[in-house]
């Protein structure tokens, strides 16, 4: 017997056997798409609600949060704000004492720079006025060196004004007590020869100071207006001074002065621009002058000459001094031993006048009052008081060993 074999359902069958679940199903969906909107509307009412109770409730959280933190912020930053005012006032304070000596230093400076200002106008003003008073004397100077210029061409004023140069440095070596000038001076044997200086040193020696330079040259080349000129009045000037220094050695005023002045004389150059110019342009000038016995002087070395002189006398004069005083000493000296002899005479007599009256109160004492006292037993009317001894001298003269020790007059050298 064959097995059996289901029958597959045809999709007919299938179809048949499904339609009325499909049916159901249908409005199975239906129903739950009706009650999903009813839902989604819910929600929806829902959600607005929510949404406005929540919008609702943020706005008033946010309202009372916003008042509480600006009430705690205006109350914190009032504190904030009193503690910065308290501190800025403290720190203003500390700032203001630190600064108060920046303050008063910044016053003394502004002080002083007003007076330094001040000061400064009046320098400046003194400096303008020194300045045309230097140019008034610039121009007063340059005509004044001009006339002088002028005037000394002429050969006496020249030698007038070479003399009271040699004056005027006697007088700032301080020399004028030990010095004669020209007119003072004389040389023997009617020679015209009258130096213009003579030195006296100690010792009763001299020293010849002649001022005759000649200076037309020298002059001449100071009014040239270019270089060569200049220089060719300049050599004149330097052979001009050699002439002289020859003409003054010929002199030999040592030999007027009989031995009393040292082999050589000295010429005087009024000023150093003379000398410096001739030594310039004749630099064997000076051993020229030493070989002949003439020594050239400018007022600076003649100063120092005179100077040392000077200092010779001073050294003269303490000499002097101190032989004065040795000679008072033993004048000195022989009166006090003449004075020393006669105190001595003086205490023996002293001592003999004590040594009497002694004698004379012991006789009195021992020979005369006794007799006295015999009588005033009888108690002789008007006869006073009762005689006293006298005191005797007991004192013994002091003598100076000093005074004794001095010789006498005939010992004193």
């Amino acid at each position: 017997m064959p097995a059996w074999k289901p029958i597959s359902p045809t999709p007919a069958i299938r179809l048949a056997i499904c339609a009325p679940k499909n049916a159901e199903l249908r409005v199975l969906l239906e129903t739950e798409k009706a009650r999903t909107g009813e839902n989604l509307a819910l929600l929806d009412d829902a959600r607005r609600t929510l949404t406005d109770q929540f919008r609702a409730l943020s706005t008033d959280a946010l309202a009372r949060s916003n008042a509480s933190f600006l009430q705690l912020a205006e109350e914190n930053f009032g504190k904030l704000q009193m503690a910065a005012k308290g501190d800025l006032d403290q720190r203003g304070q500390a700032i203001a004492a630190l600064l108060q000596p920046v303050v008063e230093h910044l016053g003394k400076l502004d002080t002083n720079l007003r007076e330094m200002e001040k000061t400064r106008e009046g320098a400046y003003h003194g400096l303008r006025e020194q300045t045309a008073l230097m140019r008034q004397l610039y121009h007063e100077l340059k005509s004044e060196t001009g006339n002088l210029t002028r005037a000394l061409r002429a050969p006496t004023v020249r030698g007038r004004w070479g003399e009271i140069q040699l004056k005027r440095v006697v007088e700032l070596a301080g020399m004028l007590d030990h010095c004669d000038f020209q007119e003072q001076v004389q040389t023997p044997e009617d020679r015209k020869l009258r130096p213009d200086l003579v030195v006296r040193l100690p010792g009763g020696k001299t020293v010849i100071v002649d001022a005759k330079a000649p200076l037309e040259a020298y002059l001449l080349a100071v009014e040239a207006t270019d270089d060569d000129t200049r220089r060719l009045h300049l050599l004149h000037h330097a052979r001009q001074i050699r002439t002289h220094i020859k003409a003054l050695s010929e002199k030999t005023y040592w030999e007027q002065f009989k031995g009393n002045t040292p082999e050589f004389v000295v010429l005087f150059l009024p000023g150093e621009h003379f000398f410096a110019a001739a030594l310039e342009h004749d630099p064997s000038l000076i051993e020229a002058g030493v070989e002949q016995s003439v020594i050239l002087a400018t007022p600076t070395t003649l100063i120092s000459l005179l100077r040392a002189v000077a200092y010779g006398w001073r050294q003269e004069r303490l000499a002097e001094n101190a032989r004065e005083i040795a000679a008072h000493g033993r004048e000195m000296h022989k009166r006090l031993s003449t004075f020393t002899e006669h105190l001595s005479k003086i205490g023996k007599g002293l001592e003999s006048a004590s040594s009497a009256y002694n004698s004379a109160v012991g006789a009195f004492d021992s020979r005369v009052l006794v007799q006295a006292r015999k009588l005033a037993e009888f108690d002789t009317a008007g006869l006073g008081d009762s005689l006293e001894t006298p005191p005797p001298v007991e004192t013994a003269l002091r003598w100076s060993s000093a005074v004794a020790s001095l010789p006498g007059p005939s010992n004193n050298g």
